[in-house]
């Protein structure tokens, strides 16, 4: 299953025509202890870089940002209850929403795995 990086340290996960899309670790780390976040709902369309999900940490808010354009058909409801999911399995339970997108072409502007660690070495 292949997944795919921002610029913005989101992850995409395509699972059939729905990409799932979270923060990585990189970015939770960032944030520091999740205490808040607010997940789309289903139906809404989110324009590509267009404002998706709302975070809110110990440290700072930040918004999550839809890497391409589509229509959400599930925001992960889980993380009302437990937003610590976020920190503790970031690229796994702790995902915010699930998206259709308009065209998934729009991943071939995404980072590949190698291409987003590079991005990382350069911020160290």
């Amino acid at each position: 299953m292949s997944v795919y990086f921002t610029k913005d340290h989101e992850w995409i996960r395509m699972e059939g025509d729905i990409a799932v899309v979270g923060i990585t670790n990189y970015a939770q780390e960032q944030l520091g202890d999740v205490v808040f976040v607010e997940v789309p709902e289903a139906g809404t369309r989110v324009d590509a870089g267009g404002e998706a999900a709302v975070v809110e940490s110990v440290k700072a808010a930040s918004e999550v940002y839809a890497p391409m354009a589509g229509e959400i058909v599930e925001g992960n409801e889980a993380l009302a209850d437990d937003p610590s999911l976020v920190n503790s399995a970031p690229e796994g339970d702790g995902w915010f929403f699930k998206m259709k997108p308009d065209d998934a072409a729009a991943l071939d502007e995404m980072l590949d795995e190698a291409a987003y660690k590079a991005l990382l070495a350069d911020l160290d």
